[in-house]
């Protein structure tokens, strides 16, 4: 308990600011060691109850310790496909992280870059330990959506010989992995090189696949035992404030995709956003998304960005180490202010209108409810806006399917524990049912489904209760 938390290597501020190369540069041999030793090798390990899918971390940290990386990456991947992946974007902090004792004396054990040393050795040793099944079931399996949760259930459902297809309205899989997540956070190659495994092991993809359009939910039922829905919560959120239609003006779903999918930072890109070079940059929001837009911006050589958020830093729910980069980085942050008005000359954007806010109550998601504070209004210039404040469901496969339960957000109805609809045979999981949250926990949901969908398939009876409605994050 006396070793210091052992620091990942990141590349030096002022260069990574302007380089859409990742930050964060990992773990050498030694440090991981080093840092696995520091494990109390718990009898009742507090970090496995942590983890939303339920991996061994006191096995693999162990065998990380000794030296043996194969074993660890066996022990991840009995029940985690995208180690390299959760390694890089989970937040740790709030999950197994948060559950290690160490925390009572300390810093907690570096899972998450042990988790993600390993993957990295595995792949870059070109290692593959996981093997598909040796018999198939003949049951079919339809997946729809290739974000965190599907690609969760997939992994599952194939290694117990079933026919999983994958179908994605995208051109490429992955889901917000790639259209989300910036490069600096999660390089693509990251994301295509566990996916190919999952490939490998006979999952298959039908890329531009429209579940709602060129396919219909009614159609994968008559083809397949069984569907599951993961199509995540792609519909943005607006200010709901007078100005949003100004040329200038996006959503954070939209200026990401455009530049991490749609290369957007190209100058031969079909679609482009707009030149933020030496102008002036807000963002809406406090999460990980508004983060992500913020030091895209910064990247795309804007020469003013600016966070604003309603509440205090300490409410904000993006991961620290996120908050940290972008600080470093010269992301400036304005805490207190909401936007009542945006403002431009010849319908393009030039400024807005802020209201100070002062922090009231606690309100249902345990945060202090921001008020304003009466008369303390100001302006602000700004060239380019982008709201980061959450998503709603993705709508367009709910509109053509009527029967299918939904909750007063929105989102499909589900049993919690299992992942069951109000459809005979469809199970879903992941944003399109608790609104917007974290990659690890819509991979948790895949995998319950997962399971769900076996027993399903070995005993297709439904039980037809009123699913428990839940909030979204």
């Amino acid at each position: 308990m006396k070793l210091d938390r052992v620091a990942m290597r990141e590349r030096d501020a002022t260069e990574r600011a302007r380089s859409f190369s990742e930050v964060n540069l990992g773990f050498t041999a030694e440090m991981a060691k080093l840092e696995a030793t520091r494990c109390l090798e718990c009898a009742r390990p507090k970090c496995v109850e942590g983890c939303p899918v339920g991996v061994h971390i006191d096995e693999f940290v162990g065998h990380v310790a000794s030296g043996d990386i194969e074993a660890a990456a066996r022990v991840i991947q009995r029940d985690n496909l995208l180690p390299a992946i959760c390694g890089r974007v989970c937040p740790q902090e709030n999950q197994c992280e948060g559950a290690c004792v160490l925390v009572k004396k300390g810093r907690p054990l570096a899972i998450g870059h042990l988790e993600r040393y390993v993957a990295d050795y595995i792949r870059d040793e070109g290692l593959r330990l996981v093997a598909g099944p040796t018999d198939t079931t003949g049951r079919r399996v339809a997946i729809v959506g290739s974000g965190p949760s599907g690609l969760a259930c997939a992994g599952d459902l194939i290694q117990s010989g079933h026919t999983v297809t994958v179908y994605e309205a995208l051109h490429e899989p992955g889901g917000v992995l790639v259209y989300g997540i910036p490069e600096f956070r999660l390089p693509k190659e990251i994301v295509s090189a566990e996916i190919a495994g999952l490939e490998e092991l006979g999952v298959r993809f039908e890329m531009n696949a429209i579940v709602g359009r060129t396919h219909t939910l009614t159609e994968l039922l008559a083809e397949n035992d069984a569907v599951f829905i993961g199509v995540g919560a792609g519909l943005p959120r607006f200010l709901d404030i007078p100005g949003e239609n100004l040329i200038g003006v996006y959503s954070a779903n939209e200026f990401l995709t455009r530049v991490n999918l749609m290369k957007a930072y190209l100058a031969t890109s079909d679609t482009p956003v707009l030149d933020v070079r030496d102008r002036r940059v807000v963002v809406f929001g406090g999460g990980n998304t508004a983060m992500d837009a913020a030091r895209t911006s910064q990247r795309l050589g804007a020469g003013d960005v600016r966070i604003l958020y309603r509440r205090t830093e300490q409410e904000m729910p993006a991961r620290r180490e996120e908050v940290r980069h972008a600080r470093e980085e010269g992301i400036n942050f304005d805490f207190l202010v909401s936007p009542t008005d945006l403002f431009g000359t010849d319908g393009v954007l030039t400024g807005l209108t802020l209201q100070e806010m002062e922090l009231g109550e606690p309100d249902d998601s345990g945060r202090r409810r921001p008020h304003p504070v009466a008369g303390a209004i100001r302006t602000l210039d700004a060239d380019l806006a982008i709201v980061a404040i959450g998503n709603g469901a993705n709508p367009l496969l709910l509109s053509t399917v009527p029967e299918l339960e939904r909750t007063r957000w929105g989102t499909i109805a589900v049993d919690e524990a299992t992942g069951r609809t109000s459809m005979p045979g469809v199970f879903a999981g992941g944003d399109i049912v608790t609104g917007g949250a974290t990659v690890i926990l819509a991979m948790g949901a895949g995998r319950r489904s997962a399971a769900s969908i076996e027993d399903w398939l070995q005993d297709p009876t439904w039980e037809t209760a009123d699913p428990e409605e839940i909030a979204p994050a």
